[in-house]
C-alpha cells in the first residue's frame, strides 16, 4: 500500500470524480465501470497515467506508485477471471460463509444467475 497520504483539499477533489466509490486518507476505491473502462483503454495501448488522466484524475494527486500497483492488480484480475475479476465482491462476502455444499439445483441457478448478469 502506498504511504502518500492524502490531505482534505485532495479528498475533496478525488470525490468529485464520477470514477470514484469512497476515498480515506489512505486510500481510493474506484468503480467497476471504471477498472472495465481502464482495460479496455490499456488493451488499446493507451499508458495507466494516461487512461487515469484522461478520467479525470490528476496524477500527482493520485501518485505514480499508486496507478502502477492498481494496473497491475487489475490486469492480474482480468487476465485470470475476465470481468468478473474486475468487480468488488467485499460487500457480498461479509459474514460466516457456508458449512454445507450446494446442491446440483443450487450451482445451476447459481451459474445461470451469473451468465444473465454478464449477458446485462
Amino acid at each position: 500500500m502506498s504511504k502518500k497520504i492524502f490531505t482534505k483539499k485532495e479528498i475533496e477533489i478525488l470525490s468529485k470524480n464520477p470514477y470514484v466509490k469512497s476515498v480515506s486518507p489512505k486510500g481510493i476505491t474506484y468503480t467497476d465501470e471504471f477498472k472495465e473502462l481502464f482495460i479496455a483503454q490499456n488493451e488499446k495501448g493507451k499508458f495507466p497515467s494516461e487512461i487515469f488522466r484522461d478520467c479525470g484524475f490528476d496524477p500527482e494527486i493520485v501518485g505514480k506508485r499508486r496507478i502502477d500497483s492498481a494496473s497491475k492488480r487489475w490486469r492480474e484480475a482480468y487476465r485470470m477471471n475476465g470481468v468478473m475479476g474486475l468487480r468488488d465482491t467485499r460487500p457480498g462476502n461479509s459474514g460466516r460463509s457456508r458449512e454445507r455444499e450446494l446442491s446440483i439445483e443450487e450451482k445451476y441457478a447459481r451459474l445461470e444467475a451469473e451468465i444473465n448478469l454478464l449477458k446485462a
